[in-house]
């Protein structure tokens, strides 16, 4: 029997994450919009070409919640778009509303899901969720931190002329303008980066990666990154679903790793079938500390105001 896939929210990213599962004979999909029409003309557009990609996967849209029980993984994709001029936090209260009730409704109907939030601001978007679905902390996860560590590691790819494949890298933090990358621990086959460019050059890797998001925006113009937010979800959903035990950068509930109780927060995760099933702790020097505690701080802020 397949594994199901809950994904809720039809735009570009669920839509692209819809297709992604499936391509990779990853479970059937269940795909949510409220808007009539459109899941249910995306999953079966992605259907037809089931037969050409070589995939059995179900893709089923639906402007309701009942054909998602008995979900394994639940995406939350569902959420106004950042349009040019926006931060995250501008979407916070809209944003807030839908995530609330998604989950709810979700999380109800699969008790034993592991949920993945893609919305944003999407550490505040997390705490929301855990607490409307009640789930514990190993069940609901942000995958900002994915998306913010390919995006610095295909900079350094294209900085140093290397293949993709040959970059590691760590982003810490909230999945925003606080960010935190770590240079010390970003390698090329295992080399850091620190010891193959200047700290100019790095400096200005690091901007890059922390307005990754924003530059997209303001080169659409009328909409936001899906490609590689919605392949970043993918290695979440494959790693959860085929139980790899994969280290990742997710934003995680934490209780007292890194000195920080009650939060949300970018860290190396490992996950697996159950979620996430361990934080690991790696030895930040002082400045790096800080700026990860100032985003912490900034995350704490948003989330104040859905306590």
């Amino acid at each position: 029997m397949r594994k199901k896939v809950t994904v809720v929210g039809a735009g570009n990213v669920g839509a692209t994450l819809a297709q992604r599962i499936a391509e990779a004979r990853l479970a059937d999909v269940v795909l949510v919009d409220v808007v009539e029409g459109v899941p249910q003309g995306k999953g079966l557009d992605l259907m037809e070409a089931g037969p050409v990609m070589g995939y059995d996967s179900r893709i089923i849209g639906t402007n309701s919640y009942e054909e998602t029980a008995g979900s394994d993984v639940i995406v939350i994709t569902a959420g106004l778009a950042r349009k040019p001029g926006m931060s995250r936090d501008d979407l916070l209260a809209a944003n807030g509303d839908i995530v609330k009730k998604v989950a709810a409704e979700t999380g109800k109907r699969s008790p034993k899901a592991v949920m993945i939030v893609v919305t944003n601001p999407m550490d505040v978007m997390a705490y929301v969720a855990m607490k409307a679905a009640g789930f514990p902390r190993e069940r609901v996860i942000g995958m900002g931190g994915v998306l913010d560590s390919a995006r610095f590691r295909s900079f350094i790819a294209l900085e140093l002329g290397v293949s993709v494949e040959n970059t590691h890298a760590f982003v810490l933090g909230g999945h925003g303008d606080t960010m935190v990358p770590l240079p010390r621990y970003s390698t090329v086959a295992g080399i850091p980066i620190t010891e193959l460019m200047s700290g100019d050059r790095i400096d200005k890797l690091v901007d890059r990666t922390r307005n990754g998001g924003a530059e997209i925006v303001a080169l659409l113009k009328t909409g936001s990154a899906y490609y590689a937010p919605s392949a970043a979800t993918l290695e979440m959903v494959e790693a959860i679903l085929r139980d790899k035990k994969k280290i990742l950068p997710c934003s995680a509930w934490l209780t007292g790793e890194y000195g920080v109780k009650d939060a949300f927060a970018g860290v190396p995760v490992k996950l697996g079938e159950k979620g996430m099933e361990q934080v690991i702790e790696i030895n930040l020097t002082d400045g790096e500390r800080a700026a990860f505690m100032k985003s912490v701080e900034a995350v704490r802020a948003g989330c104040a105001k859905f306590m």
